[in-house]
């Protein structure tokens, strides 16, 4: 009988302060990778498997709440408390889009298909962003009934769950709401 291996916690130094959010990207040809959020307001790209560290997204000027990759882990997308919502290129570090808010984004989300961008926050507003359009205002959904927290694509980007901070529960609508 072949013994299984015990799982060795992974340990990421790095941040100054704390770590408010983690995302996994799906598998991609060159492996899976992590990326953090945290308060010191600088997102940070690591290899999924072994934690090491491979770039730091520098441009936020407040604590970064919220973080994600796409598909294919070829862009990242942080939410922070500077009021904005960057889409960054996960190969060079480069910022791609910066979109402006009017208070702090606590959520951001790529669609399956990486070309729509989601976020909410403090507003109670879920905005979703063509990002082969990034010059084009949002499409804004209802406004929710508190302060979004999380938000996540659902059935082929079809469906929109979140979640808020002020009340139970969680949000389930239909994108052309």
């Amino acid at each position: 009988m072949e013994k299984k291996k015990a799982a060795v916690p992974l340990v990421c130094h790095g941040h100054s302060r704390p770590v408010v959010d983690l995302f996994y990207s799906p598998v991609t040809p060159d492996g899976y990778f992590l990326i953090s959020a945290s308060k010191d307001s600088n997102p940070m790209l690591r290899n999924g498997e072994t934690g090491d560290w491979i770039g730091t997204f520098e441009g936020h000027k407040g604590a970064v709440w919220s973080c994600c990759l796409d598909t294919n882990a070829l862009r990242a997308a942080s939410g922070s408390a500077d009021f904005s919502a960057k889409v960054w290129d996960a190969l060079t570090g480069d910022e791609l889009h910066s979109f402006e808010h009017k208070h702090i984004v606590r959520a951001c989300a790529f669609s399956k298909d990486t070309h729509l961008l989601l976020t909410g926050g403090m507003e109670k507003i879920l905005r979703v962003y063509d990002l082969n359009k990034p010059d084009v205002a949002p499409k804004e959904l209802d406004k929710s009934p508190g302060s979004v927290r999380t938000v996540a694509w659902l059935h082929n980007d079809q469906t929109i769950l979140s979640s808020c901070t002020d009340t139970g529960g969680v949000r389930v609508m239909g994108c052309e709401e």
